[in-house]
């Protein structure tokens, strides 16, 4: 399950699309998109920002995956402890 979940990939968005963010399904960032309208005005805080929501959207993404595949391996059986991703 560990080498599938690093296979796919999920996409994270902020700014209604003006920064998107693919991640692997263990959370981990592999490209980060930015439109070129948010650079030309050069707001630096508004871009940070941007990309910061961008990637918070992408590793929740990502974790939800991880569930929903742990949830079809365990059969659904809620497992006690929390198994890192």
């Amino acid at each position: 399950m560990q080498t599938e979940l690093t296979q796919r990939t999920v996409t994270g968005t902020s700014g209604g699309g003006m920064v998107t963010v693919t991640a692997d399904g263990k959370g981990q960032v592999r490209s980060v998109k930015i439109d070129k309208s948010i650079v030309e005005d050069g707001d630096v805080e508004m871009i940070e920002d941007l990309v910061t929501a961008a990637v918070s959207d992408a590793q929740r993404r990502a974790e939800e995956m991880y569930r929903d595949e742990l949830r079809k391996v365990t059969g659904g059986l809620q497992l006690p402890f929390q198994l890192p991703l």
